[in-house]
């Protein structure tokens, strides 16, 4: 929901960083496999309590996931298994973060992570199904130009979880609640994407939409 203006307003640091990693030869798809790296280090952080540098983690994680695709548009090489590769490490690491926090407590936090668990599987799910058939369907991303696929709006994506990541950690012993009520904004989000994906398919299917469909989910 907050993506198409939180994304204009970090590309400027990222596209400073990335001339620098430029001139070292530095690729994007190093950038990806570092930040994962980096943020996979969050998960025995969580497990051992070590919130704040779980944090520190999180937070460089989302760095080089912005930040790889800032190299690869400077340097003229984005590509669809660099974008691959980024959305696919993306949900290992949202899922690592919260078994994390079921790991650091698993008395009170294993359900509400469970839960949270099953809701990413909807968005994730919804997301990456609709892309493949926008591809099929040749749809362009009038929002999203500089993401590597096209998915449908809703109300949490990255920026939302971010945030939500972040609050884990800075208010851990809140986290089954926390947890349970960002699991319903993806279960909102799930469904949201499901019809709007559906009739936007099905109105392409019947010739009733052309070009770029209005998809704010």
């Amino acid at each position: 929901m907050l993506d198409r203006w939180t994304m204009p307003l970090t590309q400027r640091p990222l596209t400073a960083i990335a001339r620098h990693l430029a001139r070292r030869g530095v690729t994007p798809d190093h950038v990806t496999l570092v930040a994962f790296i980096v943020g996979l280090l969050a998960l025995p952080l969580l497990a051992f309590e070590v919130y704040w540098l779980a944090l520190v983690a999180i937070v460089l994680n989302r760095t080089g996931d912005g930040l790889d695709g800032a190299l690869a548009r400077h340097v003229g090489q984005p590509t669809d298994s660099g974008g691959f590769l980024d959305i696919g490490l993306d949900f290992v690491f949202y899922a690592a973060v919260v078994l994390g926090f079921a790991l650091a407590d698993p008395e009170r936090n294993a359900l509400p992570a469970a839960v949270l668990l099953f809701a990413f599987i909807g968005t994730g799910t919804s997301f990456l199904a609709f892309a493949i058939m926008a591809a099929r369907h040749d749809l362009n991303r009038p929002h999203f130009q500089r993401k590597a696929f096209y998915y449908l709006h809703g109300l949490t994506e990255g920026t939302e979880t971010v945030v939500a990541l972040v609050v884990f950690c800075v208010w851990p012993g809140a986290f089954p609640a926390l947890a349970l009520v960002f699991a319903i904004a993806c279960m909102i989000t799930t469904a949201t994407r499901l019809w709007g994906g559906y009739h936007t398919l099905k109105a392409l299917s019947s010739g009733g939409l052309s070009g770029t469909p209005d998809t704010k989910g």
